[in-house]
């Protein structure tokens, strides 16, 4: 299951983070965000150990999103070592996502 972090706690859950973490940046009235969320929970219990996943509400947390300039949702961004490694806008089908993370985790 994806955890949820905040604008407080983002730093302490994502950016100091010893692992690869996926951020999903969604809100309540997304329907993209809505399909796209049992997607993020079998990423998170598939990749356990390897990735840590976070959600962020934009609506309850708006400054995180304008920090890393999210623009639509939902917005997935993998981080490494506190730094965005690379970013997809809307829903994926799990082949997909877990086929975009690998490629920046391997490469």
């Amino acid at each position: 299951m994806a955890n949820e972090t905040t604008d407080q706690d983002f730093d302490k859950d994502v950016i100091k983070s010893d692992n690869y973490v996926l951020v999903d940046f969604w809100a309540e009235w997304c329907g993209p965000c809505k399909q796209l969320a049992p997607v993020i929970d079998d990423v998170s219990t598939d990749m356990e150990g390897k990735v840590d996943v976070f959600k962020v509400n934009i609506d309850h947390n708006p400054e995180t999103p304008a920090k890393y300039n999210v623009r639509g949702i939902p917005t997935l961004m993998l981080f490494k070592n506190g730094e965005p490694v690379g970013t997809k806008v809307g829903a994926l089908p799990k082949s997909a996502l877990v086929e975009w993370m690998d490629s920046l985790m391997t490469g």
